[in-house]
């Protein structure tokens, strides 16, 4: 109860012994609260410098000083700290202001407009970001198609973590499924939902990238923003939708040979695994087919298989199966 006040929950046990023992010993302490002598010395000795314990130099026993006195000066001094950063907060919040106030909009907000322009921009955003990179990713794939980021792998080799969402309808683009399968095994994280409401690039919390309606020449358009409200809502709109979205991880992606088409008897396959994975993300049979070069029987046969081997006789038994036991890492 009283971590709030600085203290470790040792420090509390200790002292609350105390407070029903007088006089008492560290060596009687440590044995009574079944804790290791040095650490039950560690407690008296932040205790005593907290003023909530005093210790007779005689005799080198420990006597609790009286709650009201002791936790009162105690809470005391933490109402003036908190009531000090509250002043603070106030002079901060007024120097942003003011700072935000002498900004003009242009500093804020950038009109991108052209493919090569939009482009230009799109792998500058991954360039600067020095934690995290975050994005939407929907169809079509107007400036660049995924594969050929490279700003990507290069940000992730410096340690910059990506999160990204998939347009559920970007799962049937050409092959999305393996430039997925390449991005999670450089340790990329992808989610996938249902629908996104646009394309998005967030570099950290200072930049982010947006479209604009296609010009009147026929030409896309893009904003670049800085720190600002508006960045700062789209920063938590991306975190709404990565909450509800579903992640992908399809099992077998990390060896470089092509996986084998039958299923061992002990469990399923590569192939298996792709499979379930693509079709609990919630791709068509025929989507799912054409992603990983089967012919639609081949997939029904792979299904009808894997529901034999896991003893159950519809898809949504064989779905629950596959989470319960592994099949397709689809948490």
């Amino acid at each position: 109860m009283l971590d709030v006040l600085g203290l470790e929950p040792e420090d509390e046990r200790v002292y609350r012994a105390l407070l029903g023992q007088p006089g008492s010993l560290a060596a009687l302490l440590a044995e009574q609260l079944g804790l290791p002598h040095a650490h039950v010395d560690k407690a008296l000795s932040r205790l005593v410098s907290w003023g909530l314990v005093t210790r007779s130099p005689a005799d080198q026993r420990f006597t609790a000083a009286p709650p009201a006195m002791a936790l009162g000066a105690l809470i005391s001094q933490r109402r003036d700290g908190l009531r000090m950063a509250e002043h603070a907060l106030v002079t901060f919040a007024e120097e942003h202001r003011a700072a935000m106030t002498g900004s003009s909009i242009s500093d804020l907000i950038e009109v991108v407009t052209g493919v090569d322009a939009i482009r230009h921009r799109f792998l500058q955003v991954q360039q600067a970001a020095r934690t995290q990179v975050r994005s939407f990713i929907t169809a079509p794939f107007v400036a660049l198609p995924p594969d050929e980021n490279t700003a990507e792998p290069v940000a992730i080799g410096r340690g910059v973590h990506f999160r990204a969402v998939l347009d559920r309808a970007v799962l049937a683009e050409p092959g999305i499924i393996d430039d997925a399968i390449a991005s999670l095994a450089k340790g990329v994280q992808l989610r996938v939902a249902d629908e996104l409401p646009m394309k998005l690039v967030l570099a950290d919390a200072d930049l982010g990238l947006v479209p604009l309606a296609v010009t009147a020449a026929g030409e896309p358009g893009a904003v670049l923003l800085h720190r600002s409200g508006l960045l700062d809502a789209l920063d938590a709109l991306f975190e709404t939708v990565w909450r509800t979205a579903r992640p992908i991880e399809p099992a077998g992606t990390g060896g470089a040979a092509a996986p084998t088409v039958e299923v061992g008897a002990e469990g399923p396959t590569d192939l298996d695994r792709r499979i379930l994975a693509l079709l609990l993300a919630g791709l068509t049979d025929l989507t799912a087919a054409t992603q990983l070069g089967l012919s639609p029987r081949t997939l029904h046969r792979r299904l009808r298989h894997l529901m034999d081997l896991a003893g159950v006789r519809t898809r949504m038994q064989l779905g629950a199966h596959a989470m319960r036991n592994g099949w397709a890492e689809v948490p």
